[in-house]
């Protein structure tokens, strides 16, 4: 998947190798969550028993390895500022493919102007509602009050990928950014 192997790469570059024994695992999980990001083993949770299908594994897996590059690069307190896994919930939305056209489609959501911002705010308040006993209120005050910033910090990607074609292009780009420096 280019998401992910964009991610790997970028990770491995900031000094956070990934190794597909140590930091994926695959658990049976309560709900309807599909998976998650454990800051504490640096490992990611997949939740074999709600996902069904390889294209929503791929946006999952990309989701959480958005949150563990944001944890290797920017060192994030998790559990001790809210706006900080406000940013990475509304990077990961942005950046994963969560909140797609034909993703929001098949939620039966639509809407034109602004549609993407809205989703990706909705999905952030949602996945940090998920995760951390706080209030509605406190979760969109936290999202209100980094969105901007952090909707666009596009990092490592360089782009929103819309499609695998977008991912593939930002795996590509992401690959040569060295090139044009080094022939400066």
């Amino acid at each position: 998947d280019p998401y992910a192997q964009l991610l790997l790469e970028a990770m491995k570059q900031s000094g956070c190798t990934v190794f597909n024994d140590r930091h994926f695992a695959c658990e049976n999980c309560d709900g309807c969550v599909s998976g998650g990001f454990d800051s504490a083993t640096s490992q990611i949770v997949l939740c074999q028993n709600n996902i069904r299908h390889q294209s929503h594994m791929n946006r999952v897996v990309t989701h959480e390895l958005i949150h563990a590059f944001d944890h290797c690069r920017a060192h994030v307190e998790w559990f001790k500022n809210v706006k900080h896994l406000a940013c990475s919930e509304i990077r990961a939305a942005n950046l994963s493919g969560d909140c797609t056209l034909m993703n929001e489609i098949a939620r039966f959501k639509f809407g034109l102007k602004g549609h993407h911002q809205t989703c990706v705010r909705d999905r952030a308040i949602r996945s940090i509602l998920a995760v951390r006993k706080v209030s509605k209120e406190t979760a969109e005050k936290a999202v209100d009050e980094v969105f901007d910033a952090c909707f666009n910090d596009l990092e490592p990607f360089g782009r929103i990928p819309h499609s695998k074609t977008d991912a593939k292009r930002a795996y590509r780009d992401f690959q040569n950014r060295g090139r044009y420096n080094a022939n400066l």
